[in-house]
């Protein structure tokens, strides 16, 4: 067994919670630290618990004294791009400078890797279907741009701090976990697949569709969805890279495969048996018709390739775990 302890923050959200149940699979001992803003408590199924913030100087000095942590994993941020452009410094005021209130406490206490949650919403509107590393990085909302500040900023503290990290860049996280020990707990949304199912759960709604006219097969958007184990799986080996004496670096994660709006409703009447309420709105301003990844380098270095890539599969884990 691995005796390293990992610090989890933000664990007790969607990705979060995930990433601990992996890293204990793994063999690794965690430390979840969330404030409970946006995470449930009761999705913390595995190492130990601290309700705390990382903004809370206080706070990180004590848990970081009391324990030797061996790498930090950051889920803490603010995803909501529509709350981003109501009030972006609240984005900034979390996304950034309480992402660099936990690395100041890092360089104190030596910490020396760590990994963070960021998204492709750094690129902007992509200039090709599939996206690689290489992608001009021009984020067209505050979401975005908060993400690309802490990747600058984590790009100068390997040769002045000597903290090393990697930067795994979301597209649509989906699904839930396989083995259905950890649910669903309510939340406000913003990805297809889980508006999708709540619509189900609540037929009395209604769906709404943005855009029926875009350049694709069906008229409705593209997008590249990844499973949550997926997701997990990366950040792992991200970590094990890191210790074992590579550079930073940072990858696009996804399917490298994708699925418009349409696809993604009758998959889903596919997998419950029942019937979206569907309602047609206008496109939404910077949607691009298809947005996919290209992850040929983390599967290069990291050796990694998705394991539940069927869109089915992940409806029917999400389904799954809200019960």
């Amino acid at each position: 067994m691995n005796k390293k302890i990992i610090l989890v923050v933000g664990g007790a959200g969607y990705i979060g919670s995930h990433v601990n149940k992996l890293l204990k699979d793994a063999g690794y001992n965690t430390v979840v630290l969330d404030n409970l803003s946006r995470g449930n408590r009761e999705a913390v199924l595995f190492g130990s618990f601290l309700q705390g913030d990382i903004a809370d100087s206080a706070c990180l000095d004590a848990l970081f004294s009391s324990q030797k942590i061996d790498a930090v994993m950051d889920f803490a941020a603010f995803i909501d791009v529509g709350e981003s452009m109501g009030d972006p410094l609240k984005y900034y005021r979390n996304n950034v400078g309480a992402t660099v209130n936990l690395l100041e406490a890092m360089r104190r206490y030596d910490v020396k890797t760590f990994i963070f949650s960021s998204t492709a919403a750094i690129f902007g509107l992509p200039q090709q279907h599939k996206i690689n590393e290489s992608h001009p990085c021009m984020p067209i909302n505050p979401y975005g741009r908060s993400k690309l500040m802490v990747e600058h900023i984590l790009a100068d503290l390997e040769s002045t701090y000597g903290i090393k990290s990697s930067c795994l860049r979301y597209f649509n996280a989906a699904g839930g976990d396989p083995d259905g020990e950890i649910k669903y707990f309510p939340r406000k949304e913003s990805n297809l697949i889980p508006l999708v199912l709540k619509n189900l759960k609540n037929p009395s709604g209604a769906l709404t569709i943005y855009g029926t006219d875009y350049p694709t097969a069906d008229g409705t958007c593209i997008r590249d969805y990844i499973h949550i184990n997926d997701l997990g799986s990366a950040h792992i080996a991200a970590m094990e890279q890191l210790f074992a004496g590579a550079p930073s670096s940072h990858y696009n994660l996804g399917n490298g495969e994708g699925f418009s709006v349409r696809e993604v409703i009758a998959a889903a009447e596919k997998v419950t048996g029942l019937k979206v309420n569907v309602v047609e709105g206008d496109r939404r301003p910077g949607d691009p018709p298809i947005l996919m990844a290209d992850f040929s380098k983390a599967r290069r270095e990291l050796k990694w390739k998705p394991r539940f890539s069927s869109l089915e599969t992940m409806i029917s884990h999400a389904w799954k775990a809200m019960g």
